[in-house]
């Protein structure tokens, strides 16, 4: 494969901890017998929940994540009859800022998204269920992509060079990196000729492939086809439009393992709402996989359940980061 580098685990700045273990506990999934769809009908806790408002993170284009989940909208409605309404958001902030406002009542989110929405609700957020991959792990990684004609191998070759950033609340595009880089000695902030926000995942590699930039991190399964882009993740789903050759790309340096966000909703809202959206996504992968696949950009066996306490790292990274943005300013 021209040009392409497989990710190896040398290639990482280890974290002092592992980011996706997750405490002993009984935990429903995907790949469970007897998980089955939930039957039609109108719930008790409509009346609560007249309409479900789910939010749609940014990092794609608007009109292709609204495509994407048009089918789930309608799937959801019909299992419920109740209406449910699509908001996509321009970037991560603006889902963290809708939930503060009490204006959205479940999104699938990354986990730096779901910690800074706790962080700013006080705790009015819940992680329902995280997705899982072909080999039962609940965890993606950030990857640093280059163009193949750069000359860049390795992580000592983008001292000086030009970096972009998706979003200030992607785990894997920056939280994560920046912690990483910051353990290894790293000092992201002169380390780099010039740093920016692309605006989200797809802009940051548009913009190395463009050369508006040197580098740029992105996130992947670090499963299946490298040329596919992998399973699922960013590199996925721009190989499957036609945006993305990756033979055009090199991955230079990765992330340890992060845990996969959450489909988080508002801690206030009925445990029977809460239940029945937990039920919904566990069975739908075997009901409706056509519907999974198109939500969730790329294959994988489902997804399992999950308490706020696997999240607990990614709120202590973002008060680091918080405070050491402080001490720069």
């Amino acid at each position: 494969m021209k040009g392409f580098t497989r990710m190896k685990r040398r290639h990482a700045l280890a974290l002092p901890f592992a980011l996706a273990a997750l405490p002993a506990r009984a935990q429903r999934r995907s790949a469970d017998a007897g998980i089955a769809f939930p039957a039609p009908g109108r719930r008790g806790w409509a009346a609560q929940v007249p309409q479900i408002r789910i939010g749609l993170i940014g990092g794609e284009n608007e009109a292709d994540r609204l495509g994407r989940y048009d089918a789930y909208r309608r799937l959801l409605e019909e299992t419920f009859g109740v209406s449910v309404r699509l908001f996509p958001a321009s970037d991560y902030a603006g889902v963290v800022q809708a939930f503060s406002a009490g204006q959205l009542d479940l999104a699938a989110v990354s986990p730096a998204v779901y910690a800074a929405a706790w962080i700013d609700t006080n705790g009015d957020v819940e992680p329902l269920l995280v997705a899982e991959q072909e080999d039962g792990s609940i965890s993606y990684v950030g990857v640093m992509v280059v163009r193949a004609d750069s000359g860049i191998t390795d992580i000592a070759g983008m001292r000086g060079r030009s970096l972009a950033w998706p979003d200030p609340n992607s785990a894997s595009g920056y939280l994560i990196p920046r912690f990483a880089l910051r353990r290894a000695g790293i000092d992201p902030n002169s380390y780099f000729s010039r740093t920016g926000f692309a605006g989200g995942h797809e802009q940051a590699v548009v913009a190395v492939l463009q050369r508006q930039y040197d580098a740029a991190f992105t996130w992947a399964s670090e499963q299946g086809d490298p040329k596919a882009g992998y399973s699922r993740g960013n590199l996925h789903t721009m190989v499957a439009k036609g945006m993305l050759d990756m033979r055009d790309l090199r991955i230079v340096w990765h992330t340890e393992p992060v845990i996969y966000g959450p489909l988080m909703a508002r801690k206030s809202l009925p445990d029977a709402f809460k239940e029945d959206l937990r039920l919904f996504h566990l069975a739908l992968p075997r009901a409706h996989p056509e519907i999974y696949r198109s939500i969730e950009r790329g294959a994988g066996t489902g997804y399992r359940e999950v308490g706020h306490e696997a999240f607990q790292l990614l709120i202590d990274m973002r008060r680091e980061e918080a405070a050491e943005r402080r001490r720069r300013n």
